[in-house]
């Protein structure tokens, strides 16, 4: 699919189950690949996982009993700790998601360094660009 044609994406319901394991759709598997090795992956994921804790934390600031101090702090503890644990396991839960869409393991990782790859060339071919051009400048 090139880069002007629209990319499917998963309905909200099919988003909520995602962000808690489900595996989405065949239809859906392109935006999984992008999902898990655009330039914002990383931050998806903690963004997944912050979402997928806040009910949790909304009842215990909410529904249990205390001195709100404790359970705002409770709250900003498991928080804590579930971001902990998702940066943890950043790389394996990205996989896992490509692995039930379909792709082979290790799919995520070479998107992700051959991306990277072409992002050093193309910044050093900017830099050598900008070079010549003092140099051109100089030389007039």
């Amino acid at each position: 699919m090139d880069a002007n044609s629209e990319r499917r994406r998963p309905t909200a319901w099919q988003w909520a189950r995602y962000s808690v394991g489900a595996k989405l759709p065949a239809e859906l598997s392109e935006w999984v690949l992008h999902d898990t090795t655009c330039r914002t992956w990383a931050l998806r994921q903690v963004v997944r996982s912050l979402l997928v804790i806040s009910p949790l934390i909304v009842v215990l600031l909410v529904f249990i009993p205390g001195p709100f101090w404790i359970r705002a702090l409770s709250a900003l503890g498991g928080m804590l700790m579930s971001l902990i644990y998702s940066l943890g396991y950043l790389v394996e839960t990205a996989e896992h998601r490509l692995v039930k869409a379909g792709y082979p393991a290790g799919t995520g990782a070479a998107v992700r360094q051959g991306r990277a790859a072409g992002d050093r060339s193309a910044a050093t071919d900017r830099r050598r660009e900008k070079m010549f051009q003092r140099l051109e400048g100089r030389r007039r």
